[in-house]
């Protein structure tokens, strides 16, 4: 790998329980759960969609706390194994159809607790998206503000200097952005306090009428708990993961199964497509031209 994906990981005390047997709902009741959820977004007004680990691990990375999860192989004293690197790693099935929910009008904004960078390379539109901790690819200046998406994994995980320069230009001066540096990398596994600022500021999670939970057992906090106030400003909460999740009991609809096969069939009931990927792709608004262009850029190394 780029970097070590589990030294790297901001320290977290509380890891919550890990290994836990996972769940299968029969193809019969998968079916008809799946039905339901389909009903439920098409009646849903504003629906906000918050994904975690288990979306990634089609694509060949591990999540957290399942059978062969990060935490669960580190209380094991062994390592996980990763089918792909970071940078060759492809957006699952999964990632390519909430892209399709998007551009379709049903899915109103996605919250990620996921460092991998898949949503971003399928193309979701970063500002209908929050990366609750961080973003492996990203850099940004720590005085300006501006990120930039690069095509290869940061050097430094955390909230780390990178040895770069901000190349944005001051409209009067027509100079560099010197007071930032050196760009750094977005928090890693660390609660960045600008994707939660941006979900909370927007309202996000209470606009929502229905909150889906996709491969996350919600354990870590706050983002853990960001789904329950959509169920308590009166939405409903559906939860789709293969073990038990902290919420499970607030849950109007549970389904266990696979991400992928449940949003493939979830796709074709509301009669989408699931779009091509063709790359990474940056977006950065959703009211560009549904085929965003490429836009990942190298990093620059800083002038000398």
């Amino acid at each position: 790998m780029s970097v070590n994906y589990a030294a790297g990981l901001s320290p977290y005390a509380d890891k919550g329980v890990c290994g836990l047997p996972e769940e299968f709902d029969s193809p019969d009741e998968l079916k008809a759960k799946v039905e339901i959820l389909a009903q439920l977004i098409k009646e849903s007004q504003y629906l906000v969609v918050h994904s975690g680990a288990g979306i990634s691990t089609s694509a060949g990375i591990p999540d957290f706390r399942g059978p062969k999860g990060v935490w669960t192989l580190e209380e094991k004293g062994e390592s996980p194994q990763f089918e792909t690197t970071f940078e060759d790693a492809r957006p699952s099935l999964t990632h390519m159809a909430l892209l399709g929910l998007q551009r379709a009008g049903y899915l109103k904004y996605l919250i990620s607790q996921n460092v991998d960078g898949l949503h971003v390379r399928s193309g979701f539109p970063r500002d209908m998206l929050s990366e609750l901790h961080g973003n492996m690819f990203v850099e940004e200046c720590e005085k300006c503000g501006r990120q930039y998406v690069r095509d290869k994994v940061i050097g430094v995980m955390g909230l780390k200097p990178t040895g770069r320069l901000c190349d944005v230009v001051r409209s009067m001066s027509l100079r560099a952005c010197r007071a930032g540096e050196t760009a750094k990398t977005a928090c890693v596994l660390e609660e960045c306090s600008s994707g939660i600022a941006k979900v909370n500021r927007d309202n996000l999670h209470r606009r929502a009428d229905l909150a889906l939970t996709l491969g996350t057992s919600m354990q870590i906090k706050p983002s853990g708990d960001l789904p329950l106030i959509t169920k308590r400003k009166g939405g409903k909460l559906a939860i789709v993961n293969l073990q038990p999740t902290k919420h499970d009991k607030h849950s109007y609809l549970r389904i266990h199964g696979y991400v992928d096969d449940i949003m493939k069939q979830l796709v074709e009931l509301l009669g989408l497509d699931v779009p091509k990927w063709e790359g990474p792709t940056v977006c950065e608004r959703s009211t560009i031209t549904p085929e965003c262009t490429a836009d990942v850029k190298p990093p620059q190394s800083a002038p000398v």
